[in-house]
């Protein structure tokens, strides 16, 4: 049987399609966004981190952050920064500091979801998102030191 190829503008709609069926919409991206950084900013340790290297710009933040998660969530487009190497230069954040994140991003959308199928279709990107910058930041013999402790 021969596979038919899509297009990449094809899949794009595909993505839309379905995070729109989801009730992922850019409002939802900014309810999204806005309650869990609100909730980073007020964390023990997580606040201390951002605000160490985000300082007065929140504002900036918070809407790159939303472009961001509109491009992760239903192919947007409208992102284009270097999410790997702002994140090597920071000296201060540990490895598990990325569980702390997903673990408070989780309660976010399940307080936040407009459905409940919501939760795993944003925890799967950002679970691959925090992954791939722990690797970046920490390199691969300490992922894979960090989770056979664990």
């Amino acid at each position: 049987m021969e596979r038919v190829r899509r297009t990449a503008e094809q899949r794009r709609r595909d993505i839309q399609a379905n995070a729109a069926c989801l009730g992922i919409d850019d409002a939802y991206v900014s309810l999204l966004v806005d309650t869990f950084y609100a909730r980073v900013r007020s964390h023990d340790v997580l606040g201390p981190l951002f605000n160490d290297v985000i300082g007065d710009e929140w504002g900036s933040h918070l809407s790159k952050m939303k472009d961001f998660w509109a491009s992760v969530a239903f192919n947007a487009g409208r992102y284009s920064g270097t999410p790997v190497p702002k994140h090597q230069a920071l000296t201060n954040v540990r490895e598990e500091d990325f569980d702390i994140w997903l673990r408070l991003f989780r309660e976010t959308l399940e307080d936040t979801a407009p459905t409940p199928e919501v939760v795993p279709y944003f925890m799967k990107r950002a679970e691959r998102i925090a992954t791939s910058l722990k690797y970046a930041m920490f390199g691969l013999k300490d992922l894979l030191r960090h989770k056979r402790a664990g």
